[in-house]
């Protein structure tokens, strides 16, 4: 039995989205609820921070990178159980890419359509009082899909300005879930990437506790849940992306850790074995592995004590002799030969690829890529087209071997970052979303 769902989406970025979302999970929880969350767009961070105010795993869905099988099947297998699914938007509720993909332009608003998910609609009100309701009365007719449940006002400075704003809401006939006050003691740290990542800050418990408190006292919780509706399309079985070996070496610690839940739980289902290690801890990959495989993450924060990693560094080169490793982003950056940090210090790298990347000028790259593979990468053969998305500040000073693709952004223009690959190591800046399918193909 599939629950029924909500959308918590926003008109933009740095609306409240994620302040609602982890107080209503871990609200809904503290009732004794089973709340399956799951987030909009390929966002690395945010679903570790749904799983602590939940207790259940959270999974992406991107519709400009899945297909909508693959979609339904996540949202059939994880909601499986669950007494609610609520869904965290990403950007603005119809913010996506110009072209579309494999099921749409990656807009949080898509989901909503496909799967029946009202939207509560995030809504800051500072600045502002009664012109809310021409927001949200403009949000609840720009696609005729999709269905506004209602509002929540958020940075409500007063008693007063909750008055008027309300008025404004109230004439575009607009429900009102309830008003958050201004509280910045609850905003999550942050850095260039996003969110300090969850497993960082050691007060996270009682931070969660705290937004939760926050929400049910200033949202009407029955309200709210009584709104969840939605419809699974068939076909609703899971598609798998295949593993890239059996006993898979996967680094995983604070400087490697940006990988999708999902196709960690598509590697798992298809019978792989996860082997975690540390190059932090200075661990070398798992001797028994017959792949390695290096996430994205933060290595330029941590790059002084990865070149002091000899034992790391000497074991990924044996095990690259015999077997494949790959690295996605951070990952890529530290199977090159050297990172430069921001004060512009060389740091020693694994050396198994040329690459030499530096932060020492940033520059935000950042959007979704469609790339042919020119050579094999773990899983995945030469030809083989994939989805996936960039986000990275490092410029590229040196790159001498081999492009791993031929890539493109989701407008069809090419992209300079074509990944790399020499004998058996590949890297890409992309990181993995899915197989490309039939959908939105050029």
């Amino acid at each position: 039995m599939i629950p029924p769902g909500l959308l918590v989406s926003a008109p933009a970025s740095s609306s409240g989205k994620t302040t609602l979302m982890l107080g209503l999970l871990a609200a809904f929880r503290a009732r004794g609820m089973a709340v399956q969350p799951f987030k909009s767009g390929p966002d690395y961070i945010d679903p570790a921070f749904h799983r602590a105010a939940s207790g259940r795993a959270s999974f992406n869905l991107d519709s400009w990178a899945m297909e909508k099988a693959r979609l339904a099947g996540l949202i059939a297998q994880q909601g499986s159980g669950a007494d609610l699914i609520l869904a965290e938007g990403s950007m603005g509720l119809f913010d996506g890419v110009a072209k579309p993909g494999e099921t749409g332009s990656g807009a949080s608003a898509d989901l909503a359509a496909l799967f029946g998910w009202p939207v509560v609609l995030v809504i800051d009100a500072s600045g502002q009082a009664q012109s809310a309701g021409a927001i949200a009365r403009g949000f609840a007719t720009f696609r005729s899909d999709v269905r506004l449940a209602g509002v929540v006002l958020n940075r409500v400075a007063s008693a007063r300005h909750e008055t008027l704003a309300r008025a404004g809401l109230a004439e575009a006939g607009i429900t009102v879930f309830g008003a958050l006050p201004r509280r910045k003691d609850l905003v999550m740290p942050s850095r260039h990437l996003g969110l300090v990542q969850a497993e960082e800050q050691a007060d996270l418990a009682e931070r969660i506790a705290g937004m939760a408190d926050f929400v049910a006292a200033h949202i009407d919780l029955d309200a709210l849940r009584q709104a969840a509706a939605g419809t699974l399309p068939a076909p609703s079985t899971l598609k798998q992306t295949r593993p890239p070996g059996q006993r898979i070496a996967l680094a995983r610690d604070a400087a490697f850790s940006f990988i999708y839940p999902h196709l960690l739980e598509s590697w798992q289902a298809a019978g792989a074995e996860i082997l975690p290690f540390s190059p932090l801890g200075d661990e070398a990959p798992p001797p028994h592995a017959d792949c390695c495989w290096l996430p994205g993450g933060y290595p330029e924060l941590h790059a002084q004590k990865l070149a002091a990693a000899s034992h790391f560094r000497a074991g990924l080169r044996a095990f690259a002799q015999t077997r494949p490793v790959h690295g996605e982003c951070g990952g890529y950056m530290a199977l090159g030969t050297a990172l430069i940090d921001a004060d512009g210090n060389a740091h020693e790298m694994a050396g198994l690829l040329g690459l030499v990347t530096s932060f020492a000028n940033r520059k935000m790259h950042l959007g979704y890529r469609l790339a042919r593979l020119a050579s094999d990468l773990p899983g995945f053969a030469a030809r083989t087209l994939l989805r996936g998305h960039e986000f990275h500040y490092a410029g590229i000073v040196e790159q001498p071997d081999a492009p791993l693709a031929a890539v493109v952004d989701a407008n069809g223009e090419t992209v300079a970052e074509t990944g790399s690959a020499r004998g058996r190591v590949t890297g890409t800046f992309f990181h993995l979303i899915a197989p490309a399918g039939e959908g939105g193909l050029p």
